[in-house]
């Protein structure tokens, strides 16, 4: 009875820290020096709070329904493409992160596997885009011409898919993961004492 129990408030646990990641979703804001089409969102950290609580699978297991819920009430208008990079980028953050806090669960095992998770998530962030998600947006939405043109506008500096990752798609996902892996250090303590007794 006791594990039922437990299991129920980890699910209850693990399905509000997804609609609240959901909702962030919702919040997503443009960077001025870069393609309009990529927007900042901050939806990761209610996933690296539960990944960090309650180990990398709920991680990858919230982070799944955050996408899930986004989509059932937002839909989409980038095909599905910017929910899969959504999912497989947060993963790529998530996942190697909450891995290596769960090794040795200290601070500073923490802030290495964030930085672990950060640049893990850069890394494969440039490579999903460049030979998967750009490509998916240019049949989908006109051409790798536009694609390119759009970095153009913002960044002079953008003139082919290579600077387009290097000049916008690595500056987001380092300024999103830098933003979530200082915000969690210092709340995770805090709320991590809260989730826990409310899973107890």
């Amino acid at each position: 009875m006791k594990k039922f129990f437990s299991s129920t408030r980890m699910m209850v646990t693990g399905a509000m820290l997804a609609a609240i990641a959901a909702v962030l979703m919702f919040l997503d804001f443009p960077v001025p020096f870069l393609p309009s089409f990529y927007k900042i969102d901050f939806s990761e950290l209610p996933v690296i709070l539960g990944a960090f609580t309650m180990g990398p699978v709920a991680g990858v297991i919230i982070e799944a329904f955050k996408i899930l819920v986004k989509f059932l009430i937002k839909g989409t208008s980038t095909a599905g493409i910017g929910e899969l990079a959504n999912f497989l980028v947060g993963v790529s953050y998530v996942l190697p992160a909450s891995i290596f806090y769960f090794i040795k669960k200290t601070k500073k095992q923490a802030i290495i596997g964030l930085i672990i998770g950060s640049v893990t998530c850069i890394l494969v962030g440039c490579f999903l885009n460049a030979y998967v998600l750009l490509p998916a947006y240019a049949k989908a939405f006109g051409g790798m011409e536009n694609i390119i043109g759009a970095g153009t506008k913002v960044n002079k500096s953008i003139t082919g898919l290579g600077s387009f990752i290097l000049l916008a798609t690595a500056p987001l996902n380092l300024i999103k993961s830098v933003i979530v892996s200082v915000v969690t250090i210092f709340v995770y303590k805090p709320l991590s004492r809260f989730m826990k007794n409310g899973l107890q």
